[in-house]
């Protein structure tokens, strides 16, 4: 397995967040058991010393002290008591202690202050260590001594070191439940992303007709969904570059095959009368223009595509540019039969665009309306909306565009009705440069067809506008 896998990866870092939740939750209880056992034996034994040192300030006699030191002989209580000097007046069962009581100067000065201390000591011929809780004996705050109550610890250190032994072996059992656990749970949240690993991998190879499992419907989910979208986009780019550049290809040869025979035709003077001659002059002029016209919408849209275009903003009437489009388009409406109506309302707000390019955009959708409608009319009207925008409206009675074929008209070298292209001509490239050129002037364009009914497409303009000039 390499190191950089992710289930390694995402499986090391569950592992490392348990550690670091484990370790500090075992010290901690471990803290908390321990804490309470030492309290407990502070408690009992320390409650013992006050009694007997209670004991020993009312009766202050030898009588006394040899009872405690009985009493507590026979409950197996480990007891000492000592003078103002700390010499051991009375002892019960700790024949280590000897005739002094060794302690610090410092705890001696806190029972002569009344202040009870704690001490720990060591049995050194058994190795057994011992907590002692001291009481002052003090009556009429005249200190006469002390009362040490002793309580061995090297049972309840045993005891203790059971519990560790146990966190240990339960926290060494969760340990391995949760690597378990977290393979399982890594390896399954891994899997989805390895798949579209490999399915990336072998999209970038060209095989375009993979998919990946949607396994959930979650962020895992809709990045599969990416994926399997990103191959459907790719895929669909690929068929489309394949048609356009055979639409190119037919475009180019159809117009260079022209000239050349032509050409031919008038260089080795194989025509017959002067009109004739004519005819063939024009038909090398009109298939240059259609080639011109190629090339430069080629050139166009690849400039659009690299930001390269210059655009010069100025607010401009919507109004009058319109007509003006209106009126060169026309005389083709006319030659088809068709009545181009306007609906103008005389109180349109100025817009801030490139009037020129606004014109080309017109242009084209009117264009493409002639051309796919054999009769009817094609309706123009602009519509202030309460949003500060001017709605455009370019209606058609043509032909319609199919429902499933809305989505993708805009794209460049995408031809709607393809095995009608030669009829209605064009390159594919026409929608693709007017969106292209409305949404650099800040404008959103849509379009809703019907089948036999026709077409409606909308220019959306913010009025106004930001008078930045783009390059």
């Amino acid at each position: 397995m390499r190191v950089n896998r992710i289930v390694v990866k995402l499986g090391g870092t569950i592992i490392l967040l348990f550690l670091v939740i484990l370790l500090p939750l075992g010290f901690v209880m471990n803290q908390i058991i321990t804490g309470f056992y030492y309290n407990q034996v502070q408690k009992e034994i320390g409650k013992l010393a006050s009694r007997y040192a209670d004991a020993i300030a009312s009766n202050r006699d030898a009588m006394t002290v040899g009872m405690i030191e009985m009493m507590s002989a026979y409950s197996d209580v480990k007891l000492v008591i000592t003078d103002v000097e700390g010499r051991v007046i009375a002892n019960s069962g700790i024949a280590w202690i000897g005739e002094e009581l060794r302690i610090a100067e410092a705890e001696r000065k806190l029972l002569e202050q009344g202040r009870s201390v704690q001490i720990e000591m060591e049995d050194t011929s058994s190795d057994e260590r011992f907590i002692a809780i001291g009481q002052p004996v003090i009556n009429q705050n005249q200190y006469y001594g002390s009362v040490f109550v002793f309580s061995s610890v090297s049972g309840m250190d045993e005891s203790l070191q059971k519990v560790r032994q146990l966190l240990i072996l339960s926290s060494i059992g969760a340990f391995f439940l949760a690597l378990g656990f977290t393979f399982i749970v890594s390896k399954k949240l891994s899997e989805p992303l390895i798949q579209m690993e490999n399915a990336t991998r072998r999209i970038s190879k060209g095989d375009l007709d993979v998919r990946v499992r949607i396994p959930s419907d979650d962020e895992v989910g809709s990045l599969a969904k990416a994926v399997n979208d990103l191959a459907v986009d790719l895929q669909r780019y690929r068929d489309t570059r394949r048609e356009f550049l055979a639409n190119v290809s037919h475009e180019l040869r159809t117009p260079m095959t022209h000239l050349e025979g032509y050409a031919k035709v008038l260089k080795e003077e194989l025509y017959e009368t002067e009109e004739e001659k004519r005819k063939y002059l024009d038909i090398i002029y009109q298939e240059s223009v259609r080639l011109s016209h190629l090339i430069y919408d080629l050139f166009e849209l690849s400039k659009m595509e690299e930001g390269k275009i210059s655009l010069q903003m100025e607010s401009t009437d919507l109004s009058d540019l319109i007509i003006n489009v209106i009126r060169k388009i026309e005389p083709k409406a006319s030659g088809k039969g068709l009545k181009i109506r306007m609906e103008l309302p005389d109180d349109l707000p100025l817009v801030y665009v490139d009037g020129l390019r606004m014109e080309q955009v017109f242009f084209n959708l009117l264009d493409n309306a002639i051309r796919y409608t054999e009769q009817g009319s094609i309706w123009v009207q602009v519509i202030h909306s309460a949003a500060c925008e001017l709605i455009t409206v370019i209606e058609d009675t043509g032909v319609g565009i199919p429902a499933h074929e809305l989505p993708y008209i805009f794209e460049r070298f995408y031809r709607v009705e393809k095995s009608r292209s030669r009829e209605y001509g064009g390159t594919g490239l026409g929608l693709a440069i007017v969106k292209q050129l409305v949404e650099l002037q800040g404008g959103a364009i849509q379009v809703f067809s019907e089948i036999g009914k026709g077409t409606r497409f909308e220019i959306i303009l913010p009025v106004g506008g930001d008078a930045r000039e783009t390059d």
